[in-house]
C-alpha cells in the first residue's frame, strides 16, 4: 500500500521549474517511497540513483559538469537518494542544475545533509526545499472517526510508516528504528565519539515531555556543560528527532523568556526511548503526549502548505500559560491544546496583553481542522483517500 504524501501536490508544481528539489526528513519515513511514486510518472526518461550505493557515490563525487551531464545522459528525471553519503554533494548539485537545465533535479537526505551549511551554501537560489516526517493524521486516514478510534493507538507507537503499515509487532519496529537509524548519520558526520551522552540527553528529554527545558539543570544532570547539552540538541534537530518551541516574549517584566520546550517528531520514537509501550488508560503522561502530537501534526500541516508561522509557547512569570501560539502577518493565534474536557476560558494576562490575538482550544472534539492541510489556491483539502 502506497499512501499519498500531503506535500506531493506542492512539490509537483515545482517541477521543472529550473531548480533541484530537496526532500530532508529522518531515515525510514519514506522519502525513497515518494520519489520512486515520482519516477513512475517518468518511466524511461528518469534516473534513479541510490547514493549508499559506492559506485553511486564515486560518479557523483568530484566530478567535472561534462562527466555529470554525460552520466545523466538523456534523462529528465533524476533523483538521487541519501544524497549526504556523497562528499561535496552541495556542489555536484550545483553544477548539475547550472549546466543541465532541462533536467529535474530531486535529491533526498537525512540529518547531515544540512549539516555545516555543505548545501545550502553553494545551492543558494538554486533549490527549493520541502521535509518529509511521520505519516500525519489525515494521510493514514481522511476517516474522521476512523482516526479518533486509532488515537490512543498513534499516541503509544506514533506513525512512522512501517508502525503504521506494518503493525504487527510495533515496539520492536520502534526500537529498531531509535536504536539504528535515528540520529546515526548526526553522530557519524559530526565526529560525535559520546553516544551514551545522546541516548541519556534523549531520555531527559523525554521525561520531561510538555514541560520547560533549562540547558543548565541537563547539563548539571548529564555532568557536561551547557554548551555541549546546546550543540548535541542542535544535531538532534537536524536529524529530526525532536524540535524546539520557544517562549513568546514581547514583555519581559511579566513574560517567560530565556526557557524553551522540546517536542519529538514522533511519540512511538519518544515511547520507545523511555521503553514505555503502557496503554493510554495506564499512563500519566497522556495530556503531555497529546500536546506533542497535536503541535507536530500542526507542524506537518504547514509544511504541506508551505506555510512557515512563527511558533511559540507562552508563559507568565505568575504561571499563566498558552501551549502553542502561531505568528502569522503581524497577527498571533493561541491555542490551548487539552486532553480532556472542560468549560475553560482564555488568560485574563493573555487578553490585556494580546487583545487583538485569537485564542481557541483544541480538543478531541475539534483538532481535525487544526491538523488538516488545504490548498490555499483552491481551497481544498490536500490529503486523498
Amino acid at each position: 500500500m502506497v499512501i499519498f504524501r500531503n506535500i506531493e501536490a506542492k512539490l509537483q508544481k515545482y517541477l521543472f521549474s529550473g531548480k533541484a528539489i530537496v526532500v530532508y526528513g529522518a531515515r525510514r519515513v519514506g522519502k525513497t517511497t515518494l520519489i520512486k511514486k515520482l519516477q513512475e510518472q517518468y518511466s524511461r526518461d528518469s534516473l534513479y540513483l541510490n547514493c549508499d550505493e559506492p559506485d553511486i557515490r564515486r560518479a557523483l563525487t568530484d566530478k567535472t559538469s561534462s562527466e555529470l551531464v554525460t552520466y545523466l545522459g538523456q534523462k529528465k528525471l533524476v533523483l538521487i537518494d541519501e544524497a549526504q553519503r556523497v562528499r561535496n554533494i552541495g556542489l555536484t548539485l550545483k553544477l548539475l542544475v547550472d549546466n543541465a537545465p532541462g533536467v529535474q533535479i530531486i535529491a533526498t537526505g537525512s540529518s547531515s545533509f544540512d549539516l555545516s551549511n555543505k548545501i545550502k551554501e553553494p545551492l543558494t537560489g538554486r533549490t527549493v526545499e520541502f521535509h518529509l516526517f511521520p505519516l500525519s493524521l489525515t494521510e493514514i486516514s481522511t476517516d474522521l472517526r476512523e482516526t479518533n478510534r486509532l488515537l490512543p493507538t498513534r499516541l503509544v507507537y506514533g506513525s512512522y510508516p512501517e508502525v503504521v503499515l506494518q503493525p504487527a509487532d510495533p515496539e520492536e519496529t520502534l526500537r529498531g528504528i531509535y536504536k539504528n537509524y535515528l540520529y546515526k548519520d548526526a553522530l557519524e558526520y559530526q565526529g560525535i565519539k559520546n553516544p551514551d551522552l545522546v541516548e541519556k540527553l534523549l531520555t531527559a528529554l523525554a521525561l520531561q515531555l510538555g514541560q520547560e527545558v533549562s540547558y543548565t539543570e541537563l547539563g548539571s544532570l548529564l555532568g557536561v556543560d551547557q554548551k555541549t547539552i546546546a550543540s548535541y540538541i542542535r544535531l538532534l534537530e537536524l536529524g529530526f528527532v525532536i524540535f524546539r518551541l520557544p517562549p513568546l516574549s514581547r514583555n519581559l517584566r511579566k513574560e517567560i523568556s530565556k526557557s524553551r520546550k522540546i517536542y519529538f517528531y514522533d511519540t512511538g520514537i519518544r515511547n520507545a526511548i523511555i521503553n514505555n509501550f503502557n496503554p493510554i488508560e495506564m499512563r500519566t503522561d497522556t495530556g503531555a503526549l497529546w500536546e506533542n502530537l497535536l503541535i507536530v501534526e500542526r507542524k506537518k500541516r504547514n509544511e504541506a502548505m508551505r506555510n512557515f508561522p512563527n511558533a511559540y509557547f507562552w508563559r507568565t512569570w505568575t504561571q499563566q500559560e498558552i501551549d502553542y501560539v502561531e505568528e502569522e502577518g503581524g497577527t498571533l493565534h493561541a491555542f490551548e491544546v487539552k486532553w480532556t474536557k472542560g468549560r475553560r476560558v482564555p488568560s485574563t494576562m493573555w487578553q490585556s496583553t494580546y487583545p487583538g490575538a485569537s485564542w481557541q482550544i483544541v480538543t478531541r472534539d475539534n483538532y481535525w481542522d487544526f491538523i488538516r492541510a488545504i490548498d490555499t489556491e483552491t481551497g481544498q483539502y490536500l490529503e486523498r483517500a
